[in-house]
């Protein structure tokens, strides 16, 4: 802790500020952090000064100056602003290797992401698990969920502070109180997926209950159908199932209510009809994006689905 006599040293002195300019955001202004924090334990705070008031070396003005001493008493850190951090989560009959492409773009440009297994046993305790695992991660996330894993971002953002957008991928984004089967329905919406369903038991389950599966038969047409066969083959005999019940759960509290989100219809999709999707991107007031896809644009279309990520970072 400083003394009165260390803080007035402080601010006499002519402290060298490292400014670089922030990417994220659109008016110019300098990011600065105190030379002193590199190696010491300041984190969280970081100051802004206008471009015409501060260069390299220059003194730093007396407002910024006593956001350096706060931020030196408090033992918080004035860091440039950080990229956000991406996570990804897949939906039902898939994993978390699908999303490979789009996270080898995202590394690429600088980005961390992250694609954890989505445990696909509840809407609301596959939620619980999402946000519980964002709690780990500092600083600010962009969540994004295909298919099912729509409706765990959807609910998972609800009370974690750190996430600032939602892009939903060809996904489910339920309102409050409504379940999947509801919410591929809108608009009069309807497929034949439910009758390629296979169903197997799990240890434990409650009557009426199971494990479902696309029959594998069926899977290339309605899951993949614009990926090649061989591919379509492995994900058929390896895809992960999601519970039954799943579908006839009410959804939780929406967070695409509070926060923006962005929205990728695929148009050739057989999984949810395309008709429910845009009557979900449209009720969630999401920036959308319609492409020639199957319900996996995420694998078949990495390119627009980093573009839209990467739209939702520089929007949010």
């Amino acid at each position: 802790m400083l003394g009165t006599n260390g803080l007035a040293a402080l601010t006499r002195s002519r402290l060298t500020l490292r400014a670089h300019f922030c990417c994220r955001t659109v008016r110019s202004t300098l990011v600065t952090r105190c030379r002193g924090c590199d190696g010491g334990s300041c984190r969280d705070r970081l100051f802004r000064l206008p471009r015409e008031k501060a260069w390299y070396g220059h003194p730093v003005r007396a407002g910024a100056m006593l956001s350096m001493t706060d931020c030196l008493l408090t033992g918080g850190m004035m860091e440039p602003d950080a990229k956000p951090t991406i996570v990804l989560i897949h939906g039902a009959f898939a994993d978390a290797s699908g999303w490979s492409e789009v996270i080898q773009r995202l590394s690429a440009l600088g980005y961390s992401a992250y694609a954890p297994a989505n445990p696909l046993r509840g809407v609301i305790s596959d939620g619980d698990y999402v946000r519980t695992f964002l709690s780990t991660i500092q600083g600010p996330v962009v969540l994004v969920g295909h298919s099912y894993g729509g409706s765990v971002i959807t609910n998972a953002s609800v009370g974690a502070p750190n996430v600032r957008a939602l892009v939903y991928i060809a996904a489910y984004a339920p309102d409050e109180g409504e379940t999947l089967a509801a919410a591929g329905a809108l608009d009069g919406a309807s497929n034949d997926l439910p009758g390629h369903l296979l169903v197997r038991p799990y240890p434990g389950m409650p009557d009426g209950d199971g494990d479902a599966y696309i029959n594998p038969e069926f899977f290339h047409e309605q899951f993949c159908a614009d990926l090649p066969d061989t591919l379509a083959a492995v994900m058929a005999v390896s895809q992960r199932p999601v519970t039954l019940s799943c579908l006839g759960t009410p959804s939780g509290p929406a967070g695409w209510k509070t926060l923006p989100s962005w929205y990728m219809v695929a148009s050739n999709d057989n999984a949810i009809p395309p008709v429910a999707e845009r009557a979900m991107a449209a009720r969630a007031g999401a920036h959308t994006v319609e492409i020639s896809s199957s319900h996996v644009a995420f694998i078949s279309h990495p390119q627009e689905t980093t573009d839209l990520i990467l739209a939702a970072v520089q929007g949010s």
